[in-house]
């Protein structure tokens, strides 16, 4: 007996050992970290491995999956399990059991072993749960506010109910969704932690629902619910000439509280005839206007049992529709930082004007002391003029204010909740006594994307670019991918957000963003494939099918499938992808696009007193014949990922027939382009459309045409993404260095100059004199021009994906300029991946992460021929990290995943 218990203990030991030496984190379904409330009915798993081990792989999994977390961890009461599955798949793996039902909770786990006979042992439960995935399910009725002189623009209704639960509760979930944005509260307490709920989405066709677990808000005996209703995007004003009422002119409520009694029984407890309604504290608010609140309209426990119902009126049913509904895709909005005033100004005009040091986008947090009546206004801007004065002009229409009236009494604090604001500085009128710094905070909101990237350098103005770069995403992804987040605007513009797509990769996790936005694209494109200017669509039919706008139909699918390794967005954008593709070809003339309304190059270098005709203006036509080539081209891509032969052949004859219009109309025999603008060239050759031995002299052109302008970009919207890109590629990375760290207009590091923390509109949207550009149009938080981010990560610090989903990865810098180090790390699908370099002492120091599970190609620059030292060992002389070979004056290894730290003499 004693013989067995010893090999016993040695067993467990060694177990237990090999487990540690591998584990499996963060696990995920559907891009999310126990997910509640999805309808996607073959939910996908993914983990990530982590060893201290190099040359690590997966060599099986196995999965469970059960309906009891408890049972689950002894083998019990499973529904399905995969067995041993030898593959090295950790990334988006399906569900194959039987279907999923509505509202239940799954549970799930997953066992490894990796290629060196480690074993992760069975990870942490985790779990998933389905919400109402038909219409069916929805038990509840609409209701609509039926209250007097309701309309946009008015006060905000307030919707309650009491009842009755009869026993103990062992948990509840509620559903709920709004037509305008709502803000729920049980008990007095808020629901949830998500602001601008449901979100922005095609509302006629897609209508997000959340489902909240308020298990711990609900008591036996007397309970109450109360619901605030805005306009939101829903009715409230949107885009220009007085458009308000887009999707309807009453604010409406689906609600549908399920709770399930501990004894097993089950209640539900729905919107319907038995609510009341009224107004209250909110009597103004707007996306562009902001929000009035005027504390002395508070009903002290509305939203609690007990409350005196006097005054209250019954809402209003509504047999509108519920095939809209869908469960909600993208992260939610919710607070983030939170900034200390800096600076408190009293300027000359006699305004006092609150510095937070950041332009930002959210609220802020007042904190004030007054009597009841005291009126204190807000006002929102993001820059001070030259003087120090408050600046708005460039918010056209959009009055960004807050009107807080106290109802004394002590100290109150107040935050709005019905809209958000874009700011840096705000202009405060009206407080009662001297404003302090603690009487203020701005809180930033925008959606709940995981961060994933970091870059910095030895340049303290490119690690700024790179704050502004973030900032500028954090700000302009507020539910959807906006341009701007202040003015009278805000709306989801198809070419920004294509142009910025592969930069935001880097930055956040936004691939559950970006999927909710394609799903209304799809939606709102017309039968004849155009994709409007703006997703959701608030413009009108006809505002609809710019080159290099409506193309973010195929290019968003093909990065994010890049970046995150998940076919099914494909599969899911497709047909979107093939319609859009379509109406170019339908719209052209023997292979030449040379119709129709385009941008163009947008906001491109135009000098006020071009006498010699230096402005860069590219033909719009050029441009459409090459987007229409690169989206014909990810056709090509997309379909061979999905394995459809025959759309291979048709798009592949169609990309011939685009290049040769394009190479007879556009281009001489000599390869010289009609259009001798950088963006021209940059997209001719970034798109492949000249022959290859005229590629050559055409980048030529190109840099020289930089060198012309004395190491300046003259490109917009559509050609400045491409730009640092088609320079290295061609060889001339010291062009692409230059225009990267040039301080003087019109540059990235301008604005920097400047003050700015965030990516601005316009090149100079505030000129060397402190002065600005014409106010119809200058955004000074607008995130387009920072799409040299993606060239920065994947060329300066040389940090790119070779397969999708960086299963096989790319650490190739390519130092150059002034620098002397830069450092990328990023959160990949399957861990964290780093590419540094560092050039001291005349050496050149390379230290780089491969996560597990992963394989990377290392260039080391100018290597070869050098002595080469990793842990004290010379690599040279014994392979000792992975297979190595060269190209130039570069050294190639092929490495398992694992940290190194490279060494060798290194001249410029």
């Amino acid at each position: 007996m004693r013989t067995l218990i010893l090999v016993l203990i040695a067993f467990c030991s060694v177990t237990t050992f090999a487990q540690k030496k591998l584990q499996v984190t963060d696990l995920t379904c559907e891009h999310k970290s126990n997910p509640i409330g999805i309808d996607t009915k073959v939910p996908r798993f993914s983990w990530k491995l982590v060893s201290a081990l190099r040359g690590v792989k997966q060599q099986s999994y196995e999965l469970r999956v059960g309906e009891d977390p408890v049972a689950i961890v002894k083998g019990e009461k499973i529904i399905w399990q995969t067995n041993l599955v030898n593959s090295d798949q950790s990334v988006l793996v399906p569900y194959n059991g039987p279907a999923t039902e509505s509202r239940k909770r799954y549970h799930w786990q997953v066992r490894v072993v990796d290629n060196k006979g480690n074993s992760s042992g069975w990870s942490p439960v985790q779990y998933w749960e389905m919400g109402l995935v038909t219409s069916g399910d929805w038990s509840a009725k609409w209701i609509n506010a039926d209250i007097p002189g309701d309309s946009a623009g008015q006060p905000a209704p307030m919707v309650r109910r009491a009842f009755e639960l009869a026993k103990s509760v062992k948990q509840a979930r509620l559903y709920i969704t709004a037509h305008g944005i709502y803000e729920a509260y049980i008990n007095g307490a808020r629901v949830g932690e998500q602001f601008l709920t449901p979100g922005w989405t095609t509302y006629g066709k897609r209508l997000q629902y959340q489902v909240y677990d308020v298990s711990k808000m609900l008591k036996k005996g007397s309970n109450a619910t109360g619901v605030v209703l805005g306009d939101g995007w829903y009715r409230g004003w949107l885009a220009w000439e007085n458009n308000k009422n887009i999707y309807g002119k009453s604010l409406g409520l689906l609600y549908q509280l399920e709770v399930e009694y501990t004894d097993g029984t089950k209640e539900i407890v729905t919107s319907d005839n038995e609510w009341k309604n009224n107004t209250g504290p909110y009597t103004r608010n707007g996306i562009y206007y902001g929000e009035a609140y005027d504390a002395r309209l508070e009903s002290k426990g509305w939203s609690e049992p007990g409350f005196d119902e006097q005054g209250w009126s019954a809402v209003k049913l509504s047999d509108e529709s519920k095939d809209n509904l869908i469960a909600a895709y993208g992260p939610p909005v919710e607070k983030h930082e939170i900034f200390k005033v800096q600076k408190i100004i009293h300027n000359k005009k006699g305004e006092t004007i609150v510095d937070f040091g950041q332009n930002l986008v959210g609220w802020i947090r007042l904190t004030v002391n007054g009597k009841a009546g005291d009126k204190v206004t807000i006002h929102h801007a993001e820059v001070l003029d030259k003087e120090g004065n408050f600046y708005i002009d460039n918010l056209r229409a959009a009055k960004q204010e807050i009107v807080y009236t106290l109802k004394g009494g002590g100290q109150e604090v107040y935050e709005p909740r019905l809209s958000f604001f874009g700011f840096r500085y705000i202009r405060v009128t009206g407080f009662p006594g001297e404003l302090k710094a603690e009487n203020l905070e701005a809180i930033a909101l925008y959606s709940d994307m995981a961060p994933t990237g970091t870059f910095t350098s030895s340049s303290p103005l490119l690690n700024q670019l790179q704050h502004n770069i973030q900032w500028g995403q954090k700000g302009n992804f507020v539910d959807v991918p906006t341009d701007c987040p202040q003015r009278d605007e805000r709306l989801g513009w198809t070419g920004d957000a294509q142009a910025f797509c592969r930069t935001a990769t880097y930055n956040m996790n936004v691939m559950a963003f970006f999927n909710k936005w394609l799903q209304d694209l799809s939606a709102e494109q017309d039968e004849e494939g155009r994709v409007p200017f703006v997703i959701p669509n608030v413009l009108g039919k006809g505002a609809a099918a710019s080159a290099g706008w409506a193309d973010a139909a195929t290019i968003i699918p093909w990065n994010l499938y890049r970046a995150y390794g998940d076919q099914r967005i494909l599969e899911q954008q497709y047909e979107s992808m093939k319609k859009w593709v379509g109406y170019m070809d339908k719209s052209s003339m023997q292979g030449l696009w040379n119709t129709g309304f385009h941008f163009g190059d947008w906001l491109f270098y135009r000098p006020f007193d071009d006498n010699d005709g230096r402005a860069a203006v590219t033909d719009k036509y050029l441009i459409a014949q090459c987007f229409w080539a690169h989206s014909t081209q990810l056709m090509i891509n997309a379909a061979t990922v999905l394995g459809k032969k025959e759309d291979i052949a048709l798009y592949t004859d169609m990309l011939k027939k685009i290049k040769e219009a394009f190479m007879r109309e556009y281009m001489t025999p000599s390869g010289r382009l009609v259009a001798g603008t950088q963006t021209a060239y940059v997209l001719a050759l970034n798109f492949d459309m000249l022959p290859e031995n005229l590629r050559a002299q055409a980048a030529d052109r190109l840099a020289k045409n930089v060198r012309d302008y004395g190491n300046h970009l003259t490109t917009g919207f559509l050609g400045t993404p491409y730009l640092c890109h088609v320079l290295t590629r061609f060889g001339h990375t010291d062009i692409a260095y230059d225009l990267l760290l040039q301080e003087t207009y019109p540059s990235w590091l301008y604005p920097v100059k400047m003050g700015a923390t965030t990516i601005w509109e316009r090149w100079d949207g505030m000129k060397p004199d402190s002065t600005f550009q014409t106010p119809g149009m200058n955004s000074f938080n607008h995130y387009a021009y920072g799409a040299i981010g993606d060239w920065m990560y994947r060329t300066v610090a040389g940090l790119q994906e070779m397969q999708p989903g960086y299963k096989e990865l790319s650490m190739a810098p390519k130092p150059g300029a002034k620098l002397t180090k830069a450092v990328a790390e990023y959160i990949t699908p399957y861990g964290k991946a780093k590419s540094s370099w560092e050039i001291a002492d005349g050496k050149m120091k390379m230290e780089v992460t491969v996560p597990a599970n992963t394989t990377a190609t290392l260039v080391l620059p100018s290597a070869s021929g050098k002595k080469i030292i990793e842990k004290g060992i010379d690599i040279g002389k014994v392979n000792a990290i992975g297979q190595s070979g060269s190209e130039g004056n570069d050294v190639i290894l092929k490495v398992g995943s694992g940290s190194y730290v490279l060494e060798y003499p290194f001249k410029r």
